[in-house]
């Protein structure tokens, strides 16, 4: 990863509030966590801006993590129009259909113990290693799963922020 300033940094650190926001809202939907974030402008370096992530996600309340996980489809499932869900979620896309159809049921047996989406850093997960890791945390109890989505969210967060500060004026 990067941890150096970058064009990417700069341009975010140096953008409308509004713009930043926005940026922010694509990495991770919790509003606290982007305000947190908002807040540090600007970053010296990329990894200065990657443990404010840390820092920020560690703070959320039960209620900011739920608004965080709302910005996840479910594995298996991922946003039609949406490159970064696409991506993400890669693979799952040759699965079989025998493991589409697993994953889906085992979705809403996760959704109806825990009341949110199964979240996972699929980046780089095969459907199969999703499917079981689906089957192992749905035996957690709701604590134990509350801490684990928090670790994945970082998780994720820092992928979706390499990509924002790697990415140059034209890629955007």
């Amino acid at each position: 990863m990067t941890s150096g300033t970058t064009p990417g940094l700069a341009r975010f650190n140096t953008s409308a509030e509004g713009d930043a926001v926005t940026a922010l809202h694509e990495v991770c939907s919790s509003s606290a966590w982007g305000s947190k974030i908002l807040a540090q402008r600007p970053f010296a370096t990329a990894e200065a801006l990657f443990l404010a992530s840390d820092a920020a996600m560690a703070e959320l309340t039960a209620e900011d993590l739920a608004d965080a996980m709302a910005g996840h489809p479910p594995i298996g499932r991922p946003k039609e129009g949406d490159p970064t869900s696409s991506r993400e979620q890669s693979g799952m896309a040759g699965a079989s259909a025998e493991l589409k159809a697993e994953m889906l049921e085992l979705n809403l047996a996760y959704q109806d113990r825990f009341g949110h989406v199964f979240l996972i850093c699929a980046t780089g997960k095969t459907g199969e290693q999703m499917r079981d890791a689906i089957r192992e945390r749905i035996e957690n109890s709701p604590e134990q799963e509350r801490e684990i989505v928090r670790t994945e969210l970082g998780k994720i967060n820092r992928i979706r922020l390499t990509r924002l500060v790697e990415t140059s004026e034209e890629e955007n």
